[in-house]
């Protein structure tokens, strides 16, 4: 039973984190285009590898924001299939 409520509450953090974080690269790539202050580059990585990693990418492709940067273009993706790879393992 105790296993079950940890699944779920890891579940519903899992889809939160990346609800955040597709939201706060859009709001990065509204202020970009307003010449706003901006949300800086490490806390858009970091919100990738806390579990973010799907959010920071559809938000990369939906907003087109942060995509000709190598350390994103490259590094969401490679965060992405390490945590793949991580919750494979422990799920096998």
């Amino acid at each position: 039973m105790h296993d079950l409520n940890l699944l779920h509450i890891v579940l519903i953090f899992f889809v939160a984190i990346n609800v955040v974080t597709f939201i706060i690269y859009g709001i990065d790539k509204w202020k970009a285009m307003r010449a706003q202050w901006r949300i800086p580059e490490a806390t858009l990585l970091m919100l990738a590898l806390l579990g973010g990693s799907i959010g920071a990418l559809l938000g990369m492709r939906v907003w087109h924001h942060k995509t000709l940067h190598k350390k994103f273009r490259f590094g969401v993706p490679a965060i992405m299939i390490i945590q793949l790879a991580l919750v494979c393992y422990f799920l096998i």
